[in-house]
């Protein structure tokens, strides 16, 4: 079935937003300029205060929700689906873990290309598999066990592609939104001790400590166009995260998995265009096994496979169709709005 234009609109979105969230914290990483003091320049190394602001544009969401909920209850019929009543506070085990990653993100970012960034991120299909093994009890299938296989092997030629050519920096939904907001509340809380954390070398700014966030506002006074990449990211993630949940909801997951991969495909030309990184060989390599293995990890080869005459047989339903797979966190959640406001 063809797409419509929405779908396309929301397609385009995605792979965009993605590639501009990536790029401009890259962006922002290469900048130089002065700090607080009469210091020479040095690196816009700040990855906590990226990240900072990357949950800040997850949390801008809430902001466009209750503006939208405002609104449909003030129509004669109120059609927006608020979903169940539930505890905040249930989100916020996630937005710890999600804050932390996000911040090593950034951190691993400033030591590496923003395309090998990219493709080591489909590491996270790895410990979904297996945690979820572990902690849920679910049964994965033999082309996801063949799928994170191939995943370690894509990520181990990748990190090689890295190590050969040396390069390193060269001074050193709605629960979308609740886990933004948890998130950019308690880093940015956090960002007062990693102003008095000394880490020594670890840390590229002229004080060594963990995290310099006035000498951040000082380089962005200093050079402006880091708050432009700075804004780049916080605007960029936010229309990400719609496109993302979007286009999962219209079209598919697993055409959410391609555009992703498509993403990663657009920040590597990108950054050789602007040339940001130069070009390895194994770099295409590890890319196209990290690709075969998300692929199967997500079950792609079925319909492929299903077109094959001779392989037609094989395609079976697996658990990853099943009900308890699809159950929602908090239930199916289609509640008409209540008149109760």
């Amino acid at each position: 079935m063809a797409w419509t234009k929405y779908q396309l609109f929301l397609a385009g979105l995605m792979l965009t937003t993605g590639s501009i969230n990536t790029l401009s914290a890259k962006w922002a990483d290469m900048f130089t300029a002065r700090g607080c003091h009469d210091d020479s320049e040095h690196t816009f190394s700040h990855p906590f205060v990226q990240a900072v602001g990357m949950f800040l544009g997850e949390f801008s969401c809430l902001a466009v929700f209750y503006i939208l909920v405002c609104h449909d209850r003030r129509s004669p019929e109120p059609k927006m689906n608020t979903g169940r009543s539930f505890n905040p506070l249930l989100f916020f085990p996630p937005a710890m873990c999600d804050m932390t990653a996000t911040s090593i993100m950034y951190v691993a970012l400033n030591m590496t290309s923003a395309s090998s960034f990219q493709m080591l991120r489909g590491a996270v299909i790895i410990f979904t598999g297996l945690l979820s093994v572990a902690f849920l009890g679910r049964r994965l299938a033999f082309n996801q066990w063949l799928g994170i296989m191939i995943t370690i092997l894509g990520l181990v030629i990748v990190g090689l592609a890295d190590f050969i050519s040396g390069h390193k920096d060269d001074s050193h939904k709605l629960s979308d939104v609740i886990t933004g907001f948890f998130g950019f509340l308690v880093l940015t809380l956090l960002l007062i001790p990693m102003y008095f954390i000394h880490v020594g070398n670890f840390s590229d700014n002229p004080r060594h400590v963990l995290e310099d966030a006035l000498d951040a506002f000082c380089q962005i006074g200093h050079q402006p166009l880091i708050l432009l990449a700075l804004l780049g990211n916080t605007v960029s993630i936010a229309f990400f995260n719609f496109a993302g949940i979007s286009v999962t909801k219209e079209i598919s997951a697993t055409t959410r998995m391609v555009l992703d991969s498509l993403r990663t495909l657009v920040i590597w030309v990108v950054s050789l265009a602007l040339d940001w990184e130069d070009f390895h060989g194994l770099q295409v390599l590890g890319f196209l096994v990290l690709l075969l293995g998300t692929s199967l990890y997500n079950g792609l080869h079925r319909p492929l496979l299903a077109r094959i005459p001779c392989c037609a047989g094989m395609v079976t339903v697996d658990d990853e169709s099943s009900p308890e797979e699809r159950e929602r966190l908090l239930g199916d959640g289609r509640v008409e709005a209540s008149e109760d406001h």
